[in-house]
């Protein structure tokens, strides 16, 4: 318990600070609201329990709250959006429910490979009057998951925590392992965990980096590891653009004598 909670102060220090200086000094009699989670597309099979130990099978269009523990099985996957505001009242409830990435690409999103244990600990925001404060808090007890997170306040929150560590999230694609393994396509990532000795290491992780606790190296993304994160991100309508192709232009010349019909073929 003292690990953990030193490890909550060490990446909030990083930007929680300005969290707390701000609702202290802005919002003293407002609450946050809760947020939800809702699943989008599942491949394969998952279940779900909201910690009285009773599993229930997950299906498209279950909306989530916050405590809610997800499993996925072999040779599965499943994708849900974090939401937040109107979309809660409005779009959640909503029975007849279409993916389009192009609309949802304003959200957060996060997709929960095969054999993942994934609980939703906080899902939260709070009208400032200039800005929408979020605070998201995942923990990743066993397997992998990927996620894009859109562009926050500062004041906002968003952290992953894994068996021994905690990751915090501004404006990213990433892609984060229960080992620790982290790669990021996009944004930025602080990584703090704890060693086998008992040290804390904390270890910042920028946009075509990846970094491994076990390993302690931070290198940049192979290539052909980079599609692991650009193929989902671009499932989600997001993700780095396209470069634009290029064609060289045809100069050939081809000479037509005048008054002379072409031949047949």
């Amino acid at each position: 318990m003292k690990q953990t909670a030193r490890l909550q102060s060490t990446v909030t220090g990083w930007g929680l600070a300005l969290l707390i200086a701000t609702w202290a000094s802005v919002l003293p009699a407002q609450q946050p609201l809760q947020g939800a989670a809702k699943i989008v597309r599942i491949k394969g099979a998952a279940r779900y329990t909201t910690g009285d130990n009773k599993w229930h099978p997950l299906n498209v269009g279950d909306v989530l709250k916050p405590g809610t523990i997800i499993q996925t099985a072999s040779d599965s996957q499943v994708d849900m959006m974090l939401w937040d505001r109107d979309e809660v009242s409005e779009r959640m409830i909503t029975p007849v429910f279409v993916y389009k990435p192009d609309v949802e690409a304003r959200v957060n999103m996060i997709r929960m490979y095969e054999n993942t244990v994934l609980s939703l600990d906080k899902l939260s925001w709070m009208e400032t009057g200039a800005d929408l404060v979020t605070e998201t808090q995942l923990d990743l007890r066993a397997g992998r998951i990927f996620g894009t997170v859109k562009k926050m306040p500062a004041a906002s929150r968003y952290e992953v925590k894994f068996p021994n560590g905690v990751a915090g999230i501004r404006g990213t694609i990433y892609m984060l392992d229960a080992s620790g393994l982290i790669k990021v396509l996009t944004g930025q990532v602080v990584m703090s965990y704890v060693k086998p000795d008992g040290s804390i290491v904390t270890q910042v992780v920028q946009g075509g980096q990846m970094y491994d606790p076990v390993t302690g190296l931070l290198t940049p993304i192979p290539a052909r590891a980079e599609s692991e994160l650009i193929l989902p991100a671009k499932d989600f309508g997001q993700g780095p653009p396209a470069p634009p192709t290029a064609f060289a232009p045809d100069r050939t010349l081809e000479w037509v004598s005048p008054g002379v019909p072409p031949r047949n073929p």
